[in-house]
């Protein structure tokens, strides 16, 4: 499984907003888990965690629409993306 880690720092005082888009994505093909989280000390700042049964899947979603009118939505709200990890994920909780 494929995964990856980042934090999304959003335009001051817009992460509410962000989140909200980012919260209200629609399954996706090949998605086993998808979380947003607020960073406790960035009042600014998001952690999305995402599993993916393949890099390749991961790649085919950002072609979907639902993520296309997201990635629209969201852009003018971010003000930087930091600490992008890639991951392969062994397993864990909640995961098939």
């Amino acid at each position: 499984m494929y995964g990856l880690i980042g934090k999304i720092v959003a335009v001051e005082g817009k992460r509410g907003e962000l989140a909200e888009i980012l919260t209200g994505m629609e399954a996706m093909p090949g998605c086993s888990s998808y979380l947003v989280g607020a960073d406790a000390a960035d009042p600014n700042a998001l952690w999305v965690t995402e599993v993916w049964v393949s890099q390749e899947a991961h790649a085919a979603s950002l072609e979907l629409p639902v993520v296309q009118a997201a990635i629209a939505r969201g852009r003018d709200l971010i003000a930087g993306v930091e600490n992008r990890v890639e991951t392969e994920v062994l397993g864990g909780i909640g995961l098939t």
